[in-house]
């Protein structure tokens, strides 16, 4: 089984968005919530890959045929809802290090988030071996790309990692690129598919 585990951020080490952060942003952009989230994700593969955050959501306006009264307080409501950590999973990570494991990160994530990130959580963002990032690679996930880049960055083969991610495109596309790949759903699940110590 493979020594290398690479995880995804957000929905497996990150909280994804609260009903509240959902809410705040609905009011914000005065728009009725399931017209906002199909524009606000069906623009967010190019967010992801490295546009920057006021073309991101002129693009929504466009899409929403609506303009938006205060795009500052999009922006900084949209980052405030992505920035919360599940601490169980947290402590995993230290664990897997401590255990010998080679950790890698590999996120669909904005240019604006990295540097909250890496300035609040370098303790255990500094357990992963290799940080991979959508913005900075021009890549997202599922594309295959993405985790090859990874695994190039982890000096290992896609077919040595075992990935873990709370989608399921992003578990698939993993697959396709050779990777053992596991779909999150809780801790103690995931503890049933995880290598022993290194």
């Amino acid at each position: 089984m493979a020594n290398v585990i690479v995880f995804d951020l957000y929905g497996v080490i990150a909280r994804t968005q609260s009903p509240e952060d959902r809410a705040r942003l609905v009011e914000l952009a005065g728009v009725p919530g399931e017209r906002l989230w199909e524009a606000y994700w069906a623009c967010r593969p190019a967010y992801d890959a490295g546009q920057d955050g006021a073309a991101y959501w002129a693009e929504v306006a466009r899409r929403l045929g609506v303009r938006f009264a205060d795009v500052p307080a999009l922006i900084a409501a949209d980052l405030d809802s992505w920035c919360r950590v599940d601490d169980d999973m947290v402590a995993l990570v230290h664990e897997l290090a401590d255990r010998g494991h080679r950790l890698g990160l590999l996120s669909n994530i904005i240019e604006e988030l990295v540097p909250y990130w890496e300035s609040r959580h370098a303790d255990w963002l500094g357990r992963f071996a290799a940080r991979t990032y959508s913005c900075r690679i021009g890549v997202a996930k599922p594309e295959r790309r993405a985790y090859e880049i990874c695994a190039e960055r982890l000096g290992v083969t896609p077919a040595e990692v075992l990935f873990i991610d709370d989608n399921e495109a992003n578990v698939a596309g993993a697959r396709e690129a050779g990777m053992t790949a596991e779909l999150f759903t809780t801790l103690p699940r995931l503890r049933t598919v995880l290598p022993p110590a290194a």
